[in-house]
């Protein structure tokens, strides 16, 4: 019987001083950490990984390894911030609503001043 792979769990960071997005997928063969943009210098890496292994977001093993390892891999790549075709629908529909919310309260407030005795 093979035993069910674990999904791989996605962590997400936001730097604000360096306005930067990092994202940490790990399973239990690989790190992948995405940033959005390259504003890490190679010593704040090395920081990030051992803040991460220390707070048991990524196994202990990364915490001392450089990150060229070959089981951690760190890139720059906003592609994981783009917006899919389900965000598109959820965005028309909250317009929709927005809209028809909007001018049922218009048509009453005009229904108020028309009918209601000053």
């Amino acid at each position: 019987m093979k035993s069910p792979i674990p999904p791989a769990r996605a962590y997400d960071f936001y730097f604000p001083r360096l306005d930067t997005l990092v994202r940490v997928e790990t399973d239990d063969e690989r790190v992948a950490i995405r940033a959005a943009r390259d504003t890490f210098t190679p010593a704040r890496k090395e920081a990030f990984i051992r803040e991460l292994a220390a707070e048991g977001f990524i196994p202990d093993e990364c915490r001392w390894t450089a990150p060229c390892a070959p089981h951690l891999r760190w890139s720059v790549d906003a592609g994981w911030l783009a917006s899919g075709p389900a965000d598109a629908v959820n965005a028309h529909r909250f317009m929709r609503r927005l809209l028809c919310g909007a001018t049922a309260l218009w048509l009453a407030t005009l229904a108020w001043l028309v009918f209601c005795p000053r």
